[in-house]
């Protein structure tokens, strides 16, 4: 018997995950999120070192101090989102959505930000921009 295909969670099923998680969500390294609904999601200070987040939603989510080093974020719904002091080095934020984002102190040392919207983006103190 064939294993069945893995379903997305739903945005309720997500941040129900992450609500009853609680601290055990900050270890997420390597996380296969693509395409997750996180809107306003809770992701202080999370390790999300290489996690796929390509083309999740992360809107509004609070990511300040996360790890998101060699993580992808292609095509991520990031706007609103806060980035403070975030870890972004070398993360894919190729075509995302970084509309008014706040990034301030932000690392972006060798980040894609090929196509990425940044509009109203504050990169006030961030690091590693050319």
């Amino acid at each position: 018997m064939a294993d069945a295909a893995p379903q997305r969670l739903g945005r309720e099923e997500a941040l129900a995950l992450i609500e009853n998680m609680g601290s055990r969500i900050r270890n997420m390294g390597g996380a296969r999120l693509k395409g997750a609904d996180l809107a306003g999601a809770d992701l202080s200070n999370a390790n999300l070192k290489r996690a796929d987040l390509a083309g999740a939603d992360l809107s509004n989510a609070n990511l300040t101090g996360a790890n998101l080093k060699d993580a992808n974020l292609s095509n991520a719904n990031l706007s609103n989102a806060d980035l403070k002091s975030a870890n972004l080095t070398r993360a894919n934020l190729s075509n995302a959505d970084l509309s008014n984002a706040y990034l301030r102190g932000a690392n972006l040392t060798n980040a894609n930000l090929a196509g990425a919207d940044l509009t109203n983006t504050n990169l006030k103190g961030a690091v590693g921009l050319h």
